[in-house]
């Protein structure tokens, strides 16, 4: 789940967002320019002929429209009119993929010299990456404004129909079901998540930040939420 996920009041009492993540750019000890590539300059490397690089696809992956969007920042925020389409036009096709995981293995493999993805698998996978600006890479609430300056369209649900994705913070949700068959269960797991000395440590260990403290959007929603958890979270527009 992410910062786009709708809310159903017959299905859960309300969304929590608990941790983030942010797209990097992975490459391996094999990848062309792998010693000369920083942070600053990515974009001429992804631009130099012969390099190849991919994304998962745009139209089932949010990691694909992510990849996108963070393109479209770097053109805004490094003032390099251009760049985005200069960049598209330099990458081959032909590695598509449906799922950002499964860019791994032509990286690993040596189809691709770089691959975008999330921090959280290049660091499981043990990828060599470089972190973005955080202007750029999705990851920090604080430059959300930013970020909604990139639009990607992507096809809808229906044969013929578009959905125009708003360039986003990264933020995963969670909810407990209002029937779930172990409720007990569901709360011990919700309390384990949140606590700070508990999942938060583990994913933050593992490359998806917690916020800290995880937060939810109004009042009437701390409001659904059991004792245990509402002194674990804020609210946070």
């Amino acid at each position: 789940m992410d910062s786009a996920f709708t809310h159903d009041l017959h299905l859960c009492l309300c969304r929590i967002r608990f941790a983030t993540n942010e797209l990097v750019l992975a490459f391996t000890d094999a990848s062309r320019y792998a010693e000369n590539i920083t942070k600053n300059n990515w974009f001429a490397i992804l631009e130099t002929k012969g390099v190849r690089w991919g994304h998962s696809d745009p139209n089932v992956d949010p990691g694909g429209y992510r990849s996108l969007m963070v393109m479209q920042l770097a053109e805004k925020y490094y003032r390099k009119p251009g760049l985005y389409e200069r960049l598209l036009r330099n990458r081959p096709l032909a590695f598509l993929r449906d799922k950002s995981a499964s860019m791994t293995a032509l990286l690993q493999n040596g189809d691709l010299d770089y691959i975008w993805t999330y921090r959280s698998l290049a660091l499981q996978h043990r990828l060599r990456f470089i972190s973005l600006d955080e202007h750029v890479n999705l990851g920090n609430l604080a430059y959300d404004s930013f970020y909604r300056q990139a639009k990607v369209r992507v096809t809808g649900e229906k044969p013929g129909t578009h959905i125009d994705r708003e360039g986003r913070f990264v933020a995963y949700g969670i909810t407990r079901l209002k029937d779930a068959p172990n409720p007990e269960a569901a709360l011990a797991f919700l309390e384990y998540l949140l606590d700070p000395q508990g999942g938060q440590k583990v994913l933050a260990k593992y490359g998806q930040p917690p916020f800290n403290p995880p937060f939810v959007p109004s009042e009437k929603m701390l409001r659904r939420l059991p004792p245990s958890l509402r002194k674990l979270v804020v609210v946070k527009e």
